[in-house]
């Protein structure tokens, strides 16, 4: 569109065209702020003022939204809805979805401006629904009018919607109409250079009444006659608009007053602008949204390691169940070897009891002590449960409750009678404390055979004693017996 200085134009002219090109600092006059970059690329989709409100602001106007987008409508004198981009880019990218407004003199717009008037245009005149102009401006400079071109466009620009889009490099300015190429402008073109938009720029829609009766004649002209408000409202619809920023940096300086694009230095690091827009706009997926997103070749990477994961959590706990078994067949063997140590230490026990008999005492013992040990009294003829300490204290052999007819005291005088020849006897000695089984009371002197033959020396007898056998063991008939 034909640019229209703040400074310089009327008070009529200033309304209707102020929304669409203007700026607060020309930095080829002074030394102006940094403009903050986009550096990413992006989808803007205007179904909700939030989108709007995040990344534009609104310069001029207001807008609504619908089910076809955002919604920009001249229904009275003044009326110019206008929306600017919070950021800049340096080269890039800006393609648009949208439906151009009807309406005579209605002019619908996608500019690219920057701060030293640099502009490049997409302008839909709503008296023609066929075709779509492309035009560009270079530091402001409209001394001539030769910049404008027009397209068809394959089917109605206000009742469907197209895309309109606008490569922009160092080199060359190509213009699309849904991914057609219809125009090229190379550097060179435009007046070698010198009108070459080349500085960084804002994205701005608007709708606009070219028309209006208060314009200039040339205006009116060119927007395509006279507009009849009655008529209206009108309106231009927007859907989305994608946008790329060639450079990655938060801001943009210039370097000099010459407004080339050599000038120009990018300031590294990520804009405010960048980071409102990420936090703002991506929308936040689910895991398995996100996984679905993922490329085959990164769910593939994910599903083997997810197997290798699993097949070292299955050796883990494989290793861990074979350690935990050997630990417990080691302690149930210690177990078990500790209670087999118990019941061969409680049968030596049980044996040595045996071993020292019922009555406790040491049978080992006694058979080398021989029958003194016990003080005289021993074997089978000690009762049973009998203690040590029971025993009889060892002053004689003879228990106090046997009574014996002893013999003659020794200190009675002899009768001594002369012996009869004899010839001698064998000793036979007995294993009865040496005594001729039978042979008479414990003074026989260990002589066997008749008692009638004469002793040497012998000595009167008593009645035989009958025998008998005391409580303590002992018997008349040649001792003690023995245990």
């Amino acid at each position: 569109m034909r640019f229209l200085s703040i400074l310089g134009a009327s008070a009529l002219l200033i309304a209707p065209a102020f929304a669409q090109t203007w700026t607060l600092c020309n930095p080829l006059n002074t030394t102006c702020p940094p403009d903050p970059a986009l550096g990413i690329s992006h989808n803007f989709v205007f179904n909700t003022s939030k989108t709007v409100s995040d990344s534009f602001n609104i310069t001029a106007g207001a807008l609504t939204y619908g089910s076809n987008g955002a919604e920009f409508t001249v229904a009275k004198k003044g009326d110019s809805p206008t929306i600017q981009s919070q950021f800049y880019i340096f080269f890039g990218s800006v393609s648009v979805i949208m439906k151009a407004a009807s309406g005579q003199g209605i002019i619908s717009s996608i500019v690219l401006e920057s701060d030293d008037l640099d502009e490049v245009d997409w302008e839909f005149m709503g008296g023609n629904s066929t075709h779509a102009e492309t035009n560009y401006f270079g530091k402001g400079n409209d001394t001539s009018f030769d910049r404008a071109f027009y397209y068809p466009v394959s089917s109605n620009v206000q009742e469907n919607f197209h895309n309109y889009t606008v490569v922009w490099t160092s080199d060359k300015l190509e213009w699309l109409i849904d991914g057609q190429l219809v125009r090229t402008l190379p550097y060179a073109a435009a007046n070698g250079g010198n009108t070459y938009p080349q500085t960084p720029m804002t994205v701005r829609l608007g709708i606009w009444a070219g028309g209006d009766p208060g314009n200039s004649k040339g205006t009116i002209e060119w927007a395509g006659g006279l507009t009849d408000y009655s008529k209206g409202p009108y309106t231009m619809y927007v859907q989305s608009a994608t946008i790329s920023d060639a450079s990655t940096g938060k801001a943009y300086e210039y370097g000099d007053h010459s407004g080339s694009w050599q000038s120009i230095k990018v300031v590294t690091g990520t804009s405010q602008v960048n980071q409102t827009i990420v936090a703002t706009e991506t929308p936040h997926l689910s895991m398995a949204q996100k996984f679905q997103a993922l490329p085959q070749t990164t769910k593939l990477a994910i599903y083997g390691g997810s197997g290798a994961a699993g097949a070292l959590l299955l050796a883990a706990i494989l290793f861990s169940c074979i350690r935990q078994r050997r630990k417990g067949r080691k302690e149930r063997d210690a177990y078990n070897a500790k209670v087999e140590q118990e019941r061969e230490e409680a049968y030596r026990d049980q044996m040595e009891l045996r071993e020292k008999g019922l009555g406790g005492w040491d049978k080992k013992e006694f058979d080398h002590q021989g029958e003194d040990a016990l003080g005289g009294w021993g074997g089978s003829f000690v009762p049973a449960g009998t203690q040590a300490n029971a025993l009889p204290a060892e002053k004689s052999k003879f228990p106090g409750s046997v009574s014996v007819n002893e013999v003659p005291s020794r200190m009675q005088t002899p009768s001594l009678a002369s012996p009869a020849p004899q010839s001698p006897r064998q000793w036979s000695g007995g294993n009865q404390g040496g005594l001729v089984q039978n042979a008479g009371n414990a003074y026989s002197g260990g002589y066997g055979g008749n008692p009638n033959i004469p002793r040497s020396p012998a000595f009167p007898l008593s009645p035989q004693v009958p025998q008998q056998r005391s409580p303590g063991g002992y018997t008349n008939n040649a001792g003690y017996s023995r245990f």
